[in-house]
């Protein structure tokens, strides 16, 4: 089990950095990427959506050249 969690995690964190143009995309890519992680691990998925909404853009708006 910890280590399908390890594996998700790892998928998710690389959705995170997949950017998209505008701060919508970013906000959709991470939205989809926290969802399925909290769906995976067995988290609240609206939560996890949430999050990785937030985090993503919140790291693309801070490190635009890192976003692919």
């Amino acid at each position: 089990m910890r280590k399908s969690i390890w594996i998700v995690s790892v998928v998710a964190l690389t959705g995170l950095a997949a950017c998209g143009d505008s701060p919508l995309e970013q906000g959709l890519m991470g939205a989809g990427a926290g969802a399925a992680a909290g769906a995976v691990t067995g988290g609240d998925v609206a939560t996890g959506a949430a999050i990785g909404a937030a985090g993503n853009v919140l790291y693309c708006q801070q490190y635009p050249t890192r976003c692919n």
